[in-house]
Parts: C-alpha cells; sequence; structure tokens
C-alpha cells in the first residue's frame, strides 16, 4: 500500500473511530469563564473546539425586585438573569448542575443551544441534595437562551431561572472595544408589602407587574449604568425571557450599526436600525460605534413597560464630536 492508499484508508477510519469513540473526556477539559450580568465572558481567541466544563448552581433566594420591594426569586448562580457562559462551536461541553439542600424545588436547565432531549431538561432534573451531569457538542454558532424547565416550568421562569448562552463562530466576529450583557424579564407578584412571590393569574393574564432589565429596577441606572468612552465600538447581547411579552429593543438617540438578527451569527445581518424585536425566550446581538459623549437610554419600546422598569442608560465619556452633533447652529 503506498502513501496516498494509506491516507485515503485514515481518512475513511477517522469519521468511523470517532464515533465509536464518542464524546471526549474531561481530564483535558478547560473550566468556562462564567459572567454575572452586565458583564460578559473574555473572548475566547482560539481557533479549535476543545472540551468545556460549565459548572451551574441552582439558588433560592429573596433580593430586591424594585425599591421598597423584595421577591422571593428562584435563579442559577445566585443572580437573576443567571450568569453568562461562552463557547466555540464545535466545543463539547460537559454541564454540571447541582441543587443545594438549602433550596425547596427541584430545577433543571433547558439550553436552547443544545441539540437533544429538552436541551438538556430531559436529563438534568435535580432534586434538593443532588448534581447531575450531561454532556453535549456545540453544533450551532448563536446568542441562545436558558432556562429551568422543571416542574410547571412557568413558576421557574417566572421567579428568574434564564439567562444568556454564547456559542462562538468558527471565525471570529469582528472585536469591539466594549460588550455587555442585557437582558428583559416581567415579573407578576402578589402583593406589595414584604417579601413578594409569583402570582400565577397575573401571568395568564399576561399583566406584569415589573418590565425589568437585569433582574431588577434600576439595575442598569444611577451609580449601575453602563460607561464606555466617545469612539468606542459597543456590543450588547440581549435576551428576552419574556415570559409573555416581545420587546421592542431600542437605544434613545443611537443606531444599530450592525443587527445579528434573532442571535444568528452566521445568518442575516441588518444595518442601520432603529429598534429591533425580540421573541419570547429570544436574543439579538447589536454593535453600534458611541459618537458622542452623553446619556442614552435603553428601553422596550412598547412605552408603558418604561415605566414598569425596562430602562437603563449608557454613559458615554469622551470629548464633544461638533461634526456630528451639537446644540445650535
Amino acid at each position: 500500500m503506498n502513501f496516498k492508499q494509506v491516507l485515503k484508508t485514515i481518512a475513511l477510519i477517522l469519521p468511523v473511530a470517532f464515533f465509536a469513540i464518542g464524546f471526549p473526556q474531561s481530564a483535558n477539559a478547560i473550566t468556562a469563564q462564567l459572567t454575572k450580568a452586565p458583564n460578559v465572558p473574555e473572548a475566547l481567541n482560539r481557533s479549535r473546539a476543545t472540551n468545556v466544563v460549565i459548572n451551574f448552581e441552582a439558588k433560592e433566594y429573596v433580593g430586591d425586585l424594585a425599591e421598597g420591594k423584595k421577591y422571593h426569586f428562584w435563579s442559577f448562580g445566585g443572580s437573576v438573569p443567571g450568569p453568562m457562559a461562552r463557547v466555540r462551536v464545535g466545543d463539547t461541553v460537559e454541564f454540571h448542575l447541582s441543587n443545594p439542600k438549602s433550596n425547596t424545588q427541584p430545577h433543571n436547565i433547558d439550553i436552547h443551544a443544545v441539540n437533544g432531549p429538552g436541551g438538556g431538561a430531559a436529563v438534568n432534573t435535580v432534586a434538593p441534595g443532588e448534581t447531575k451531569v450531561f454532556t453535549f457538542k456545540a453544533l450551532n454558532p448563536g446568542l441562545y437562551i436558558y432556562h429551568c424547565a422543571a416542574g410547571a416550568i412557568v413558576d421557574h421562569i417566572s421567579n428568574g431561572m434564564y439567562g444568556l448562552f454564547l456559542v462562538e463562530p468558527a471565525f471570529a466576529l469582528p472585536k469591539v472595544d466594549k460588550e455587555f450583557y442585557v437582558f428583559q424579564s416581567e415579573f407578576f407578584t402578589d402583593g406589595d408589602k414584604g417579601v413578594t412571590g409569583f402570582d400565577i393569574n397575573k401571568g395568564l393574564a399576561e399583566h406584569p407587574d415589573h418590565v425589568v432589565f437585569n433582574g431588577k429596577a434600576g439595575a442598569l441606572m444611577g451609580d449601575n449604568v453602563l460607561k464606555v468612552k466617545a469612539g468606542d465600538n459597543v456590543r450588547i447581547y440581549f435576551g428576552n425571557i419574556g415570559p409573555n411579552a416581545i420587546s421592542s429593543f431600542h437605544i434613545i438617540g443611537e443606531i444599530f450599526d450592525k443587527v445579528y438578527l434573532e442571535g444568528a451569527l452566521n445568518g442575516t445581518v441588518n444595518s442601520n436600525v432603529q429598534t429591533t424585536l425580540v421573541p419570547s425566550a429570544g436574543a439579538v446581538v447589536v454593535d453600534m460605534k458611541m459618537d458622542v459623549p452623553g446619556a442614552y437610554t435603553l428601553v422596550d419600546h412598547s412605552i408603558f413597560r418604561v415605566a414598569k422598569g425596562a430602562i437603563g442608560q449608557i454613559v458615554v465619556e469622551g470629548p464633544d464630536n461638533p461634526k456630528v452633533f451639537r446644540a445650535g447652529k
């Protein structure tokens, strides 16, 4: 057998061998960086797929929903939204979900980036005190929602169990100066005093008391505004869990230079977009250059939702740019 014939034989054997071996073991895996909103994991900057371990923990806790109002949240990682994860297309992901004994409910996770039953939820429901593991291959690049799908599903989602999962494409996205993680959600509360919880009847009627960015009213206001410099290219990874409403995501005073529609990173990219629709359990990636200093307001332009909390700000610092914008003549 000559050299060319050997190569042909290897080429035929390799796919069969890979299928027989299955998913690689986690011994050579890297642990994924996880970040809480509005922070984004660092760009991966690698040209090859690898094995990645991701560790999530369900956590039930009482926290602030709005001024003077506390809520009994269910969450991933003790924050609403949950942590953002970032992998590369082709990566093999070993996902660990734990549920501490201190929790009262069983939980699981449905990751929309997963090709498999329930997005993984069919095999990872954990009772308090349990940990379960499942493994999947990230086949499709894009920005994906994840959420809990245990029990009646609606209460787990409505109480705060959701977040963003980014699968980078094989080619690198254009570099930007700043990246942010922003997530919209609705809350249906059963009272105005003390610690409130989920009101199923308000959910069924689709009448939320609060529509917020990053888990609470004011999460992106005051001391928590997003800060960039004039001239910065900014990317926002934006998710909307609903659980009912479509978001009309808009930034007052800015135009999206690029919109990766529905979070698809190798699909249609629109340019010069004023407002983009983000469906319930959907996501979008938007890029823009901040040309002029000042305060820019993030809203759901279904404008009455601003009064319910769907508002934030990007503050741009730097010198004036009168060629683009100035007061007076």
